[in-house]
């Protein structure tokens, strides 16, 4: 049985110069043939997730375990063997090779692997039958359609027959003729034995899904939320990374936006001062703090969430500016 286990996953990088943490202290299990989706816009750390789950990124902390092996906790030899026989990855862009048909695409992985190369067309053409491509093996990428050339790289993922399968934006790249069979596939692949990850914006698998996870959820309560905050000279409001929930408003005192360099600096981005405001973009677009903020004197600040700070705007008599804070 293939049980998936995050704890404290955290993932950071460099970016610009700049330490970005996509994924905080990130947690999940579930259970043997689920169908995970990880829901969220562009940047809520979708595709970051998974490339930890395939073990292609290292996170700065946390533990990842695909039944009982630790991935977090492989490296050289046993890492590439994961790699290999532990995961299978449908990339958004199907990575195909464009010159190899759909056969020999499917095929090559077992080829590298070693296997002879009447075996690995057999497993092949069983895969390509399996995702109902039997009579295209011949056909190269350019001759297939969007959905048919994602199920070849749906096949390709299942040569070694993985316990747990990866698929980055899987309907991307198709219209909605081809998406219905897309789909119905990758729910049929999450069975015993096998659990399936897969990172989305379309709300088309939620129905389709066992757990469905948020990564940028915004809570029903946020929306509406009104909190007023005191901040003594020095504090920090939030930190690059975090979370956003709401949008501030300064009431008195000074607010200063900045970033954390890599290498322990901070660059200061803009100060804000009453009436003005600050950390719109995170909240009303689904998006982790791109940078933090600290109060530079004594400041009384009020929060509002998306829904309030919509109706906030619309009854001062301030021109709308272009939204520039994290």
């Amino acid at each position: 049985m293939t049980q998936l286990r995050i704890e404290d996953l955290t993932i950071e990088y460099a970016q610009g110069g700049y330490a970005v943490r996509p994924i905080d202290r990130f947690g999940l299990v579930a259970g043997d043939g689920d169908l995970v989706l990880l829901l969220g816009p562009s940047g809520s750390g979708k595709t970051t997730l998974l490339s930890c789950l395939a073990g292609l990124l290292t996170p700065a902390a946390g533990t990842v375990h695909v039944g009982d092996t630790e991935v977090t906790a492989l490296s050289g030899a046993a890492l590439a063997r994961y790699r290999r026989y532990g995961v299978g990855i449908v990339f958004q862009a199907f990575n195909l090779i464009p010159s190899l048909n759909a056969r020999e695409n499917v095929a090559a992985p077992l080829r590298l692997a070693g296997i002879r190369r009447r075996e690995a067309r057999m497993r092949a053409d069983a895969l390509l039958d399996r995702v109902g491509l039997g009579d295209r093996a011949h056909h190269r990428p350019a001759e297939l359609s969007g959905g048919q050339q994602q199920r070849v790289a749906i096949a390709r993922a299942l040569v070694h027959d993985p316990p747990l399968v990866v698929a980055d934006e899987p309907t991307a790249h198709l219209d909605y003729v081809q998406v219905e069979g897309v789909l119905a596939l990758i729910r049929e692949l999450a069975a015993p034995g096998r659990l399936v990850v897969v990172s989305t914006h379309d709300a088309r698998f939620t129905p389709l899904a066992d757990r469905v996870v948020e990564l940028a959820a915004v809570r029903a309560e946020q929306l509406s939320a009104v909190r007023r905050v005191e901040l003594a000279a020095g504090a920090v409001l939030f930190e690059q990374g975090d979370p956003s929930d709401l949008v501030y408003v300064v009431e008195t005192g000074a607010i200063e936006v900045f970033r954390r360099r890599i290498d322990g600096g901070e660059d200061v981005l803009t100060t804000v001062r009453p009436p003005d405001y600050f950390g719109e973009i995170g909240p009303l677009l689904g998006l982790r703090r791109a940078a933090s903020a600290r109060a530079l004197q004594d400041a009384v600040l009020t929060g509002y969430g998306p829904r309030e700070f919509s109706r906030w705007m619309g009854g001062t008599a301030r021109p709308p500016r272009t939204m520039r804070a994290p």
